[in-house]
C-alpha cells in the first residue's frame, strides 16, 4: 500500500514540477514574443511623425557621423559580419557606414536651419559630416577611409557621390578645396577595378556623373554603360533586373530606381540622355513605389524576401524619393505614404533590439538576427537603413507631413474601405 501510494505521489509531484517548469517557461517566451512582436501604434499627427522620424534618423546616424567627426570610427565601430563572411571588413565596412549614412541623411541636411529641435540636430550633424568627410579623405587622420583596395568601395562612393548629388550647397561646396580635392583623387581611383555587372554598374555610374558635374574629368564610359543598362535590364511594370537574369527582392529600391533617376537627372542636363528618358524613369520609379506601398501590411509589417533584408528601412528608398520629388501616384495621398511608413519604423525600432548597447545597428532584420545576414553583410553595410528616410528632405509645411494622417492601401482593403485596383503599366 505505501508503495503504491509513494508511486503515486511521486507522479503527481514529477508533473506538479512539469507543469510549473512549462508555465514558467511560456510566460518567459509570451514576454520575449511581446518584446519583439508587433507594435501597438496610436494614431498621430504629421508634426508627431515627424519629431519621431527626424530622432530615429539621428538615433541610427549619430555613431557614425559623430565618431567620424572625432576621428574614432574606426577605434569604436564593432565590425559584426555574417557567417561565412567573404570580405576583410577592416578594409570595407567603415566606409559602408559613411557612404550609407550619407545617402540617406543627405535630403534632411539640405534643408534650411532653424531653431527648433530638429533645426539643431540637422545643424549639428551637417557640421559633424563636414569635418568627418575631411577626416575621411585624409591620409593623416586616423579615419582615413578606404577606397584604394578591394571592389566593395565601388558601392560606397557611388553612396557618398549620391549624397553630394543629394545635398550638393549642404555637403559638398562648405567642403575646403584640399578636401575636395582628396575626393576627387579617391572617387578617380576606383577606375582601376571593376565590380559585377549588376546594380554596381549604376553606382559607379553616378559617382562618374557626379564628378562630371563638378566639372572633373570623368569616365563617360561608365556612364554610358550605366545609362546602356537601363533599358537591356528593365522587365516592365516598375520592376528592373538586377543584372542579366531577374529576381524578387528589394534592390529595385534599394539602389536601381533611385540611383538611375538621381543619375538621369545629370546625364539630361549634360546632353548624354534626354528629358523622355528622365520622364520615364521617374514614371518607372513610382510605379515601383506603388508596390512598396501596397506591400504595408494594415499592421506595418512587410514581406521578408530576398537577399540583403539586414538592410530593413532601405527597402523603402524608392518610395520616400518619390514623396520627396512629390511624384506619388494621385490616388497615393502623401500622408498615407507617412502613415505606412511610420507604422513600419515603429515596428523595426521601437523595441530597441535593432540597436546594441552603444546604439550601433546589430546585424538582423528585427533584432539581433546574424544568421540571417548575406555573406557580404557587416556593421558598416547596415547603413543602408537610413535610406528609407528621404522624405525628411520634404519641408514641415508639405503635404506628407501636414496633412492629416490616411490609412494605406493594405489597411484600407483589409478594413473593409474602397481602395484602387491595379493594373499592369506598358511603361
Amino acid at each position: 500500500m505505501f508503495k503504491k501510494n509513494y508511486l503515486f505521489y511521486t507522479v503527481v509531484i514529477l508533473i506538479s514540477i512539469l507543469m510549473v517548469a512549462y508555465s514558467i517557461f511560456s510566460e518567459m517566451k509570451n514576454k520575449q514574443t511581446n518584446l519583439i512582436g508587433i507594435q501597438k501604434i496610436a494614431e498621430t499627427n504629421g508634426i508627431q511623425d515627424r519629431t519621431y522620424w527626424s530622432d530615429l534618423l539621428y538615433k541610427i546616424s549619430y555613431p557614425v557621423i559623430h565618431n567620424l567627426a572625432e576621428g574614432t570610427l574606426k577605434k569604436n565601430m564593432p565590425l559584426e559580419t555574417s557567417e561565412n563572411y567573404g570580405m576583410q571588413a577592416a578594409k570595407v565596412s567603415y566606409l559602408e557606414a559613411v557612404g550609407r549614412t550619407m545617402a540617406g541623411v543627405a535630403p534632411w541636411l539640405a534643408l534650411p536651419d532653424d531653431n527648433t529641435k530638429e533645426g539643431e540636430m540637422r545643424k549639428k550633424i551637417r557640421g559633424e559630416l563636414l569635418k568627418g568627410i575631411a577626416n575621411a579623405v585624409n591620409p593623416q587622420s586616423p579615419d582615413y577611409l578606404n577606397f584604394r583596395t578591394e571592389t566593395q568601395p565601388i558601392v560606397d562612393a557611388g553612396c557618398m557621390a549620391h549624397a553630394f548629388l543629394r545635398a550638393p550647397k549642404a555637403l559638398w561646396d562648405p567642403l575646403d578645396p584640399e578636401t575636395k580635392k582628396r575626393v576627387v583623387t579617391e572617387f578617380k581611383s576606383l577606375r582601376n577595378r571593376n565590380g559585377p555587372d549588376n546594380n554596381w554598374v549604376f553606382l559607379a555610374g553616378i559617382r562618374e556623373v557626379f564628378l562630371m558635374k563638378i566639372g572633373a574629368q570623368y569616365d563617360e564610359e561608365r556612364i554610358k554603360l550605366a545609362l546602356k543598362r537601363i533599358n537591356e535590364w528593365y522587365r516592365g511594370d516598375g520592376w528592373y533586373a538586377d543584372g542579366a537574369t531577374f529576381s524578387i527582392d528589394y534592390y529595385n529600391s534599394h539602389v536601381i530606381h533611385p540611383v538611375i533617376v538621381d543619375m538621369l537627372k545629370v546625364t539630361t542636363a549634360k546632353g548624354l540622355s534626354t528629358q523622355a528618358d528622365l520622364d520615364l524613369a521617374i514614371k518607372r520609379m513610382a510605379r515601383h513605389a506603388e508596390f512598396l506601398e501596397h506591400i504595408i501590411s494594415p499592421e506595418g509589417t512587410y514581406p521578408v524576401f530576398g537577399r540583403s533584408i539586414t538592410y530593413r528601412t532601405a527597402a523603402f528608398q524608392a518610395l520616400s524619393q518619390t514623396a520627396l520629388m512629390e511624384k506619388l501616384p494621385d490616388y497615393i495621398e502623401p500622408a498615407q505614404v507617412r502613415c505606412g511608413l511610420t507604422a513600419v519604423m515603429h515596428n523595426l525600432y521601437d523595441h530597441g533590439r535593432n540597436f546594441d548597447a552603444k546604439g550601433w545597428l546589430v546585424l538582423g532584420f528585427n533584432g539581433h538576427q546574424p544568421l540571417v545576414a548575406d555573406v557580404y553583410t557587416s556593421t558598416g553595410s547596415l547603413y543602408m537603413a537610413t535610406l528609407g528616410f528621404l522624405a525628411l528632405g520634404l519641408p514641415p509645411e508639405s503635404r506628407f507631413w501636414s496633412d492629416p494622417p490616411a490609412d494605406w492601401t493594405s489597411k484600407k482593403a483589409w478594413s473593409g474601405q474602397l481602395f484602387k485596383r491595379d493594373y499592369h503599366v506598358d511603361y
